[in-house]
């Protein structure tokens, strides 16, 4: 075992305060990482906080991890010493089922294994996440950043905000000609937005907030719907193909599915604490809409992501913190005083 240092939470109430903890030497297949930069994630919140009641304590955060390889082991093959690497959600899984199989492992049957906090089915195992100064792990789990090495900081949310908004464009085959509603301008959002505009979409943004317009045109959006004004709402109906919905609160659903024309889909990446109400059958029914929801992504594909980002210059908006600023950045993240992604320098980790 080697001696790690990082930041946790020791129950809901309290604050993330500095800890030592220990990882593992590498094994055969193992890669060490020394995590330079690692993003900040609304999940890390509500795990940190227990917001989803499923908590082990005490509990690192982090999930959008990149550094440099430190360390490997005798039977690594796709990485070496001092090569560029990042850590997304996933750090194993039951690697046999169908999904695991097909390169889904976010869908895994027995439930993956989350970079922080254990398994997504629950389990008595606690893993550690990448507000700390190195990781460990499997390689098969382990990501090539090939974007330029000054980027690296703002690489770090697409190994979360990047792949969740990049799997279900991917699946539902946006593409050139496709009219793309995207819901909220966060760090999911501004992602989505970006991603979508690559991908050849005529992209539609729907915000609750008037002072997002010259953002969300900047980052590529060409048309902005504030969502409270049912006028400019009405205007949109049945125009869209697809919706991804970025919002982690509960809200109305029914009138961005009035929004899609036939075929359409809204695709539900945000997960609020609370249940958003049903929308209603008929606004479904009569159009055949239909209403999904998607989960990170696989390795395979998150790799893919990371490549096509790197060919169209895609990154992440960042604003970079200190690792003991990180309560301080939770409450900023809780009232939306972020463009658009914290990411923590591990540098500082040190002092």
């Amino acid at each position: 075992m080697s001696a790690a240092h990082g930041y946790a939470a020791q129950s809901a109430d309290q604050p993330l305060t500095a800890f030592a903890f220990e990882r593992r030497e590498p094994g055969p297949h193992d890669v060490r990482i020394e995590i330079l930069y690692c993003g900040v994630c609304h999940s890390d919140l509500h795990t940190a906080r227990n917001e989803w009641h499923n908590t082990l304590y005490p509990s690192v955060p982090g999930h959008e991890i990149v550094g440099r390889v430190s360390a490997i082991g005798n039977a690594v093959k796709g990485f070496k010493v001092g090569d560029l690497a990042g850590i997304g959600c996933i750090v194993d899984s039951c690697r046999e089922c169908a999904s695991c199989r097909a390169g889904d492992e976010q869908y895994c049957e027995t439930g993956f294994t989350g970079t922080y906090n254990g398994s997504i089915f629950g389990g008595t195992e606690n893993t550690y996440g990448g507000y700390s100064d190195q990781i460990v792990v499997d390689e098969k789990y382990v990501l090539h950043i090939t974007h330029d090495e000054d980027q690296l900081a703002a690489v770090a949310p697409l190994l979360c905000a990047g792949i969740t908004t990049y799997s279900p464009l991917a699946h539902w085959k946006v593409g050139p000609g496709s009219k793309v509603g995207v819901v909220g301008l966060g760090g999911l959002g501004h992602m989505a937005v970006k991603i979508a505009k690559a991908m050849g979409a005529y992209v539609v943004l729907f915000t609750t907030s008037e002072n997002k317009r010259e953002d969300a045109l900047r980052l590529g959006a060409s048309e902005v719907v504030v969502s409270r004004d049912p006028g400019q709402m009405a205007a949109q109906a049945a125009k869209l193909d697809f919706i991804i919905n970025t919002v982690a609160a509960p809200h109305d659903l029914d009138a961005l599915l009035n929004t899609l024309a036939r075929d359409g889909t809204m695709v539900l990446v945000g997960a609020p604490a609370t249940p958003h109400p049903s929308p209603n059958v008929f606004g479904l029914m009569l159009k055949r809409r239909s209403l999904a929801g998607s989960a990170i992504g696989g390795i395979r594909e998150t790799q893919e992501m990371l490549e096509f980002c790197a060919r169209h210059g895609i990154v992440s908006d960042i604003e970079m913190i200190r690792m003991d600023a990180i309560n301080h950045a939770y409450e900023r993240m809780l009232k939306g005083d972020v463009k658009y992604r914290f990411v923590i320098d591990m540098a500082t980790l040190k002092a």
